[in-house]
């Protein structure tokens, strides 16, 4: 057996993003919520079954029906509209736990999104590089689906009158 020698570094993540959309706080909530739910989808558009159950202490997990699935974590906090937090292994397959917190705020011209995912366990460098990018690619379905509820909004209520 060749022995590791592992450190702190090599045992911790973090990845700090800032999402920035054009619509109010409670749409951007209940996209976060879409996006991280019944929206989420592989980069290819296949959906991916997630659910949330946003209460203290509820599931974020893929239901792959059947009893099947993989569990993702746990709601840690949540105070609609502004926080949403999440404590588990998330998608990770090794020995790993994460917390994972959405703050959102008001500012000029809509939400700032305040995200900070840090993590504890073994984690291959090739999963590390990927985090960053899949958590962004998330973010970014957020904004827009927030953005395009609004323009609709806009629409029907220009259409109004």
């Amino acid at each position: 057996m060749i022995a590791t020698e592992q450190t702190l570094e090599n045992l911790t993540l973090t990845i700090n993003q800032e999402i920035h959309v054009q619509a109010p706080l409670d749409a951007t909530f209940a996209a976060l919520l879409e996006q991280l739910g019944p929206g989420n989808e592989t980069p290819d558009g296949k959906t991916l079954n997630m659910k949330i159950e946003p209460w203290p202490g509820g599931r974020w997990y893929r239901d792959m029906g059947d009893g099947n699935g993989h569990f993702w974590a746990n709601v840690k906090a949540i105070m609609q509209p502004t926080l949403l937090e999440f404590a588990g292994p998330l998608f990770a397959s090794f020995a790993f736990v994460s917390n994972v917190q959405y703050r959102l705020s008001e500012v000029a011209g809509g939400t700032l999104i305040a995200f900070r995912h840090t993590a504890l366990g073994f984690v291959p460098d090739e999963h590390k590089a990927g985090m960053n990018k899949g958590w962004a690619a998330m973010h970014d379905r957020v904004r827009r689906h927030a953005e395009a509820g609004l323009q609709q909004s806009a629409s029907r209520s220009t259409s109004r009158k």
